[in-house]
Parts: structure tokens; C-alpha cells; sequence
């Protein structure tokens, strides 16, 4: 089993006792690259990076891959995000509302019924608009190596059905470290409660919190569905996931490296959207045999009711252009 405190431990101290890059090539001679995820073991996102290492062994002979510690083995989404800026972590994969308070661009990600559809996030995702979001990450200390999908957000609690937003006045609401969610929460009536994921289970259980967002597939690994058996379809959010990199660490690497490593990240999205599309069906369809009450929602209520909070988000002139070239491509 996996020591939490000692890895922690050893990559902070070769990250910082070297006072500069501190990327697997120069941590050991063992070429290994570390990447951190709080989702399970066969996770599509653990899979993907896992991807990402095997190509890179194969280009390699052997001499690079990546070590995934998966399930928060490394900590939470921010520790991660940390971590991976000043060179003591390689690799973080985290969902963009836990990078929106620092990474002003990822807002546009995050807001409330601003993509309509997965083929219209995608779209999105892979032009223009996705590429200056992913740089802007290197003011901080990051690269963005490549969006991947987290799936459609809905609600779900342990108490009754929600089909309009009046349904959601007085619960109580997990909602990840993000001011967006939090406002979108109280701007539907209920009381947001910001929680790590891992938390999420045991407060369900304990009725510490009445309900969350999320996605099918986490929703099911993370067995919620057992101590929350009311999943409402609102669809409110497409927020993805982002993979990023320590700059220090990529700047470290020799430059075919360097080229692999983007290459295999941008190359590893298809097969994480294939893994993804599967996990989905499969998930809602475990959930539902299991015996979860699965409704349909008035939608345009809920984006009337969001709408204010997307308004006052889009007074800043470029998440207002973001959203402007969004919506064109739907």
C-alpha cells in the first residue's frame, strides 16, 4: 500500500532541495514520471495517462514512462495543482472547477449552459478556443497538456426528486472549491457546502450535506448512488477535466522528449473519449439496475435561473469573447 506522507514527502523534497527542475529524468535513473488523479484504478482518465506511458515507453526503449497514483493517493485536486507548479510533482490531472479561481480562463468551462451538447464541447475543446485556455496555464508554472472529458453534471440527493429549481430550495449541496459553483448552488435556492471529493461519500451517508453534482461514471465508482438514490437531470455543466504538467519539469526534458511527451497527451484524447463514452453508458445503467430514480427536468428553468450568474461572469471582456466564439460553434 501506498505510503501518502513518505511520497509526498520525497517529491516535495526533489522538487525543492534542488532549487529547480525537478522532472523523473533528473529525480532517479529510472526515467519514471509521476502523475497524480483522485479518481479510482480504470478510471478513463488514470487510463488515458497510463496510455500516455506506454507509448512513451515504446518511443523510449523502455527509458521513460509514468508512475499513476490514482484514488487521492497524492492528495486533493489542489495539492496536486501545487505540487505540479513548482516541479514536485510531473503530472496532474484535475477537473477546471478546481482551477478556476486561479486560472481566470477555465471560467468560461465551468459556467452554467454554455455548451449544449458533448459534441459541442469537444468541438470546442479541440480548436481554438480549447488551445488558448491550455496556455494559459504557463503563467502559473503549468502546461495544459490536453482537456478530457468529465461528462454532463447533474444533481442527485438522498431526499426526492428535483425537477425545477424550486425543488432545490434549503438543501444542502457539495460543490467543489469553485466560486462559479457555489454562486450557481445559491443561485438555485440551496445551500452549497464546498467539500473535497472524498469527503463526499461519508457527509451523504452522515446527512452532513443532503445531495451533489457530478457525472454518471463518478457518481457510480465513488458508490454515492448508495446513500443517494434521487438523480435529477439538469445537465447544468460540462466542466472537463484538464491534464497538466510542471513547466519546469517539461522544460527540463531533452527536446525530443519534450516533443514526445505533447505528442502522446494530444494523442491519448480520442482514446480517453472512447473509454469515456463506454464508462458513461455502462455506469448510468449500473446505477439505474441498482434501483436509483433517474428524472427528467425543466432545463429552461434552470438556465433562466442560472442566467444572472452567467451574465455577471461575462462582464469580463474575455470570457465574454470566449463565450461569444462558444456559442457560434454550437
Amino acid at each position: 500500500m501506498v505510503n501518502r506522507r513518505r511520497v509526498l514527502a520525497g517529491l516535495a523534497a526533489s522538487g525543492f532541495a534542488l532549487g529547480r527542475a525537478a522532472s523523473a529524468v533528473t529525480r532517479g535513473a529510472d526515467g519514471v514520471l509521476t502523475a497524480a488523479d483522485v479518481h479510482v484504478d480504470g478510471y478513463p482518465t488514470v487510463e488515458a495517462v497510463r496510455w500516455i506511458s506506454r507509448m512513451m515507453e515504446q518511443q523510449t526503449g523502455g527509458r521513460l514512462r509514468i508512475r499513476v497514483y490514482h484514488s487521492g493517493q497524492l492528495g486533493r485536486e489542489g495539492d496536486a495543482v501545487n505540487l505540479a507548479r513548482f516541479g514536485a510533482l510531473d503530472i496532474a490531472r484535475v477537473n477546471v472547477a478546481a482551477l478556476n479561481n486561479a486560472f481566470e480562463l477555465t471560467e468560461i468551462l465551468a459556467l452554467p449552459y454554455v455548451f449544449d451538447s458533448v459534441p459541442h464541447m469537444r468541438r470546442c475543446l479541440d480548436g481554438p478556443i480549447g488551445r488558448e485556455i491550455l496556455r494559459g496555464f504557463e503563467s502559473r508554472g503549468l502546461v495544459g497538456l490536453a482537456f478530457y472529458d468529465s461528462g454532463v453534471r447533474c444533481f442527485y440527493n438522498h431526499l426526492r426528486p428535483i425537477e425545477s429549481p424550486g425543488d432545490l430550495k434549503g438543501l444542502k449541496i457539495r460543490v467543489p472549491p469553485s466560486d462559479i459553483f457555489v454562486g450557481l448552488i445559491r443561485m438555485l435556492g440551496a445551500n452549497p457546502t464546498p467539500l473535497s471529493f472524498g469527503e463526499v461519500f461519508s457527509s451523504l451517508q452522515t446527512h452532513l450535506i443532503d445531495g451533489a453534482e457530478n457525472n454518471w461514471p463518478t457518481f457510480y465508482t465513488s458508490r454515492q448512488f448508495e446513500v443517494a438514490r434521487y438523480w435529477s437531470q439538469t445537465q447544468h455543466s460540462f466542466a472537463p477535466e484538464v491534464l497538466l504538467m510542471s513547466k519546469r519539469v517539461l522544460e527540463a526534458m531533452a527536446p525530443g522528449d519534450r516533443e514526445l511527451m505533447l505528442e502522446a497527451a494530444a494523442k491519448s484524447v480520442p482514446f480517453m473519449r472512447e473509454l469515456w463514452d463506454r464508462r458513461e453508458a455502462d455506469s448510468r445503467a449500473a446505477v439505474e439496475k441498482a434501483g436509483v430514480h433517474v428524472n427528467e427536468v425543466d432545463r429552461e428553468a434552470f438556465r433562466r435561473a442560472a442566467a444572472p450568474l452567467v451574465r455577471q461572469y461575462l462582464k469580463n471582456p474575455d470570457l465574454n469573447r470566449l463565450h461569444g466564439a462558444i456559442r457560434a460553434a454550437a
